[in-house]
């Protein structure tokens, strides 16, 4: 009986969506003052309002029953825009209508695992989405934390935060808030009601310190400060924290505090700048509170190199102070207890971070020993092992035979071991896994990364390409989408969201990404001009559009740099291929298929780049030679 279970539940799709619940307020009392009215004025909304926002922003109706509605979205970000959408609207419809002839909704909206079952859904992920529409106000949308973190600063709405609920049949609680839509700022709604919004009230965006080092090369070095910052004030529960991704929006940008605390809906703002020389260190911090422009607390710390962790203790606590916060016992020791105790590993690990984002096999080789000397200088620097693993997995993607699976797999283990909720561990620890073949498994440690940690990159990226190998584009996109939010110099997931669109025959999404990879590609060559892989990446962005002398430009150019590079190659067949030059795609392809890992058999068959010579018997028989080499199955 067991066995069958099991069968069944393997047979089941599951999928990671945004799920919107909608549902009329005070629906008895409208039916049982005006039946027929209330049935007229619900299908006028339903047709002239609700159904048309909810195309225009890609969701899918599951299910209507009654005065209720459930509705599925890819983007997290279009299902919030559609929420508020369709409140502005039902506000406008309602304006001038007496209370008892208003139509109001209550919305709420989960990012969850869902089942699919003959179009509809279940799960947890449904079942959180219908509790939060619960909480929210009449005319209002509510929505949980993963769903605030992934939507950040992309709307024109603002997130206050209600705390942290027990839900009705969900085992863990769930953190609320409740979308502002940005029709009355926070503060003025806080000041005509008399009543202070303590969600509000303890909400700080911390901005990306200035590098004052006149060096760009020590940037990645600012931006490591900002982000530990950010990690420090995270652990403290009462305090609401504005995810890395959103802060970053705002790097190099000369914006005024006022308004980006608006932007944000926060009330506090925490700036600083850091210069690194040498053995020294200067740090500048200073709190401000948005609603009366004034400083709460500001200071400089000229302390040699060793003390940076201190300093960055000293800086949280001086915001917990001023904002008057009792640390919970455990909180205490979380902001304490650093990752590692040994400034100079804490150096190397950085600048590994910094490498290991541009791809290409002499980076990752150089990021790996950058990891290595981290892990040297301190053997219990879990992050390190899972930055070596996650280097390993990238090279290993080409270059099977260059680091034993069995090392990289260990490498995750022992991250895990020092760090059983690090999230970057169980992301690297999904990558090995997939590559050894165990799908079910690195998809669980995927997930595991995201629920972890939904606004990080990697995690983001990585189950963004697993799925994009199974061929489950609409699945990818959100991943995608996210992963080039949370960096803005991020050009791979472009290029990926290029041919999820093309799969799906969605041409102006395909072209608006294939113009952003392009832009992107673009910044990151004038920054690094020895760096292939933005080159043979954009190449391909720009043969989405159509641009074909410029692609093969930039293919030449790339080839010129790293003649070798096997992506590179791969890239330029899939331009070909794009350009409906099949015979020099199939060439190149006949060269690199033969150096390809069995890896790169699931993802063949799926890369819609390769669609116009996918039926050609030549490529046919490559993939079959390749199948049977690796003994992987297509």
């Amino acid at each position: 009986m067991l066995g069958h279970k099991m069968k069944i539940e393997a047979l089941l799709e599951r999928r990671l969506t945004a799920i919107l619940a909608a549902d009329v307020v005070g629906y008895s009392r409208l039916m049982g003052a005006d039946e027929a009215g209330t049935l007229a004025a619900l299908k006028r909304h339903r047709r002239e309002l609700l159904e048309p926002r909810i195309a225009d922003h890609k969701g899918r109706i599951v299910k209507l029953a009654g005065d209720s509605m459930l509705v599925e979205f890819s983007s997290v970000v279009n299902a919030v825009a559609c929420a508020a959408a369709i409140q502005r609207g039902m506000l406008a419809a309602n304006e001038g209508l007496p209370k008892s002839r208003r139509i109001e909704l209550r919305i709420g909206i989960h990012l969850g695992d869902v089942i699919v079952e003959d179009g509809d859904i279940f799960g947890d992920g449904v079942n959180v989405a219908a509790r939060l529409e619960g909480l929210a106000d009449p005319s209002g949308i509510a929505v949980s934390a993963s769903v605030r973190d992934h939507v950040g600063s992309r709307l024109d709405v603002g997130f206050i935060d209600k705390g942290e609920y027990s839900l009705k049949n969900i085992a863990s609680t769930v953190r609320v808030y409740t979308v502002s839509l940005g029709d009355n700022s926070l503060g003025k709604r806080a000041e005509s009601s008399g009543v202070v919004d303590r969600g509000y009230e303890l909400s700080i965006a911390v901005l990306p310190f200035t590098n004052m080092s006149h060096d760009p090369e020590q940037e990645y070095f600012s931006d490591g400060i900002t982000e530990d910052v950010i990690t420090d004030l995270s652990k403290i529960s009462r305090l609401h924290v504005v995810a890395r991704n959103t802060v970053f929006t705002y790097k190099g940008k000369s914006v005024k505090v006022k308004q980006i605390a608006h932007e944000l809906g926060v009330r506090f703002i925490l700036e600083g700048s850091v210069r690194k020389a040498g053995g020294r260190v200067r740090i500048t911090g200073q709190l401000i509170d948005a609603q009366t422009g004034g400083h709460l607390w500001a200071d400089r710390y000229d302390r040699d190199l060793t003390d940076i962790f201190a300093i960055q203790d000293e800086i949280t606590h001086a915001i917990v102070d001023q904002l008057k916060i009792k640390l919970l016992p455990e909180e205490k020791r979380a902001i304490e207890s650093d990752p590692t105790t040994s400034v100079e590993a804490y150096t190397y690990y950085l600048r590994g971070r910094q490498f290991s984002h541009t791809w290409t096999r002499p980076y990752l080789l150089l990021a790996r020993r950058m990891f290595l000397k981290a892990v040297e200088l301190d053997p219990n620097y879990a992050r390190a092992y899972a930055g070596i693993a996650e280097c390993e997995c990238a090279i290993r993607d080409w270059h099977e035979k260059e680091f034993p699976l069995e090392s990289i797999l260990d490498m995750s283990a022992r991250a895990l071991a020092l760090d059983p909720n690090l999230a970057e561990a169980h992301a690297s620890r999904g990558l090995a896994l997939n590559h050894d073949g165990q799908t079910e498994e690195a998809s669980r440690e995927f997930l595991q990364a995201l629920a972890l940690d939904p606004s990080l990159y990697e995690a983001n990226l990585y189950y963004g390409r697993f799925l994009f190998a199974q061929g489950r584009f609409r699945e990818a996109i959100g991943f995608f989408e996210r992963a080039a939010e949370i960096r803005s110099d991020d050009y791979f997931s472009p290029i990926h969201l290029m041919g999820c669109y093309l799969s799906l025959g969605m041409e102006t999404e395909r072209q608006r990404w294939a113009r952003i990879g392009i832009e992107r590609a673009q910044s990151a060559m004038e920054r690094n001009p020895e760096n292939a892989s933005p080159a043979h990446r954009g190449a391909l962005a720009l043969a989405h559009m159509g641009e074909a002398e410029r692609a093969k430009e930039w293919v030449s150019r790339a080839l010129a740099i790293d003649p070798d590079d096997i992506v590179a190659q791969y890239n330029a067949a899939c331009v070909h291929s794009l350009l409906g030059e099949g015979e020099r795609a199939l060439e190149l392809l006949e060269t690199v298929v033969p150096q390809s890992s069995s890896y790169h058999v699931q993802w063949f068959n799926q890369d819609p780049d390769l669609d116009l010579i996918r039926d050609d018997p030549r490529f046919r028989a490559l993939l079959d030679a390749l199948a049977e080499c690796k003994g992987g199955r297509r």
